[in-house]
């Protein structure tokens, strides 16, 4: 069968005539285009390739149920708040829950990011089951009112939708932590799974005992993953004030490293952001030195010093503190880049693709270091998957910047200049000042040879505080504009 003719005439035909050929054929066919976009009709070892790897999965998922093993998605919980302002509350709940039982051995726990994309989704029990490649899941509800709280949780298993537990608990705030612990021992008991002693302990360990704490905390980390200057700086002010109310919440310290981490690296480069990095990551790993998080904080705030060498002791331990802390593979991966060490930010990338499969910025990140050491191959493949997954990470956020100039980037890597064109405008509509904002859309721009639009943004980016001399340096985006005096003078502003 010559596959991609076949596929190609049965999409000319309209999305019926896919769906009906993909049951014949047992194949997700309707999804090629989603996944190769533009180049269905062009590139016949892209979908031969596809057409082979769509089998593979389809005859590996035959096997799926003895396969598994012991196994469970967290999907985010809901907020059945009168006031439906909790639902920071709710994602921190599941992510505990999620974090506390990805630390036992004989349990597989899908990632936070897949396991709360699907939030909300029209689709079945089945259907998540085996996306995110699970048997069970867990799903829950939080009413909160005043000082009491109700928690509603429940473990479903995928392929029957049947329910294999369920509990409610109604508690004081002070007691979230307790029934966090209950809810894990819960899905252990039920799925029989065997604790070593210091997992069973672990289970048992609370960031905090402090709620308004913890419920700062929260909330600063979900400002903080907006990766704009803006909700940053609010992020600051709350895990600051979650130090105040508990000083020895290590978490928090951490936060507070992270955000001024990213002051000092895109929006503020001075002396005092720096050290308030540097003390809050310090002050982390003193409180806890075996805390994989801490430790990944605290090799991000060194790195800023150029601290090398201590700088990568600190992300080595984070990694194996915790091989599945995303953070520990990404911030290391960005302060290889930035020290222009491809090759390494290329195997670090790897790992945090490997450890968060759904995150779209280790792909667009990873494929301009494969254009940069002239692997065009892989480099493609790279944007595609992260293009995807930006557009997927958009379909549930429509306001995500950076989703929308990391994949802008992407497309005008591809070629595809008239959409990531687009896209990097919309981006800078909603945040004309944000530093971050002006020099990735710089970086589309250059790429797009669009070179007197690139350096007036880059111009601006620099003006607002973006001042990371090493990412101007060996950023390969940026090669288009490197002998142009407008660029070198600069540079030149970078040393000054």
């Amino acid at each position: 069968m010559d596959s991609w003719k076949e596929i190609a005439a049965h999409l000319r035909r309209g999305t019926r005539t896919v769906q009906r050929w993909e049951r014949e054929q047992g194949l997700p066919v309707h999804r090629l285009r989603h996944e190769l976009g533009s180049t269905v009709y062009a590139y016949r070892s892209e979908l031969d390739a596809w057409m082979a790897r769509q089998r593979t999965l389809v005859e590996h998922d035959a096997g799926t149920d003895e396969d598994l093993g012991p196994s469970v998605a967290v999907l985010p919980f809901t907020d059945i708040s009168r006031e439906k302002d909790q639902e920071y509350f709710c994602e921190g709940m599941a992510e505990e829950i999620l974090n506390a039982l990805s630390r036992l051995q004989g349990l597989r726990v899908a990632s936070r990011m897949s396991s709360f994309q699907c939030k909300n989704a029209p689709a079945g029990s089945r259907e998540i089951g085996r996306r995110l490649r699970v048997r069970t899941l867990l799903e829950g509800s939080v009413r909160k009112a005043q000082n009491q709280l109700r928690i509603a949780a429940q473990l479903t298993d995928a392929e029957t939708g049947y329910q294999l537990w369920a509990g409610t608990y109604d508690r004081e705030l002070s007691d979230v932590f307790a029934v966090q612990e209950e809810i894990a021992h819960s899905i252990v008991e039920k799925l029989e799974v065997t604790l070593s002693a210091e997992e069973s302990g672990a289970l048992r360990q609370a960031p905090t005992r402090h709620f308004e704490a913890y419920d700062c905390y929260l909330r600063g980390r979900k400002f903080y993953y907006h990766y704009n200057r803006r909700d940053v700086e609010f992020a600051i002010q709350l895990f600051s004030r979650a130090i105040q109310l508990d000083p020895a919440f290590v978490l928090a310290h951490a936060g507070l490293a992270d955000c001024w981490s990213y002051i000092y690296m895109y929006a503020a480069r001075t002396e005092d952001a720096r050290r308030q990095a540097d003390e809050a990551s310090l002050r982390a790993v003193e409180l806890d030195s075996r805390s994989a998080q801490a430790q990944a904080s605290r090799g991000l705030s060194l790195s800023l010093s150029w601290r090398d060498e201590d700088s990568e002791k600190a992300f080595e331990l984070a990694v194996r503190l915790d091989p599945s802390l995303f953070e520990a593979h990404y911030f290391y991966a960005r302060h290889r880049f930035a020290r222009g060490e491809l090759e390494r930010a290329i195997e670090l990338y790897e790992k945090a693709v490997r450890v968060r499969p759904e995150d779209y910025q280790s792909p667009l990140l990873m494929a301009q270091s494969y254009e940069a050491l002239g692997r065009p191959e892989r480099a493609r493949a790279a944007r595609e998957r992260g293009i995807r997954l930006a557009e997927e990470q958009l379909q549930a956020n429509p306001d995500d910047t950076r989703a929308m100039y990391m994949a802008a980037n992407g497309l005008v890597g591809l070629r595809e200049l008239g959409r990531g064109l687009a896209w990097a405008e919309r981006a800078i509509e909603r945040q004309p000042e944000e530093p971050m904002v002006l020099y990735n859309v710089g970086c589309v721009y250059a790429l797009a040879g669009k070179l007197d639009p690139a350096l007036e943004v880059l111009e601006r980016a620099v003006e607002n505080g973006l001042t990371q001399k090493g990412w101007y340096l060996h950023d390969s985006n940026l090669d288009p504009l490197r002998a142009l005096p407008r660029f070198q003078a600069l540079l030149a502003r970078l040393d000054s």
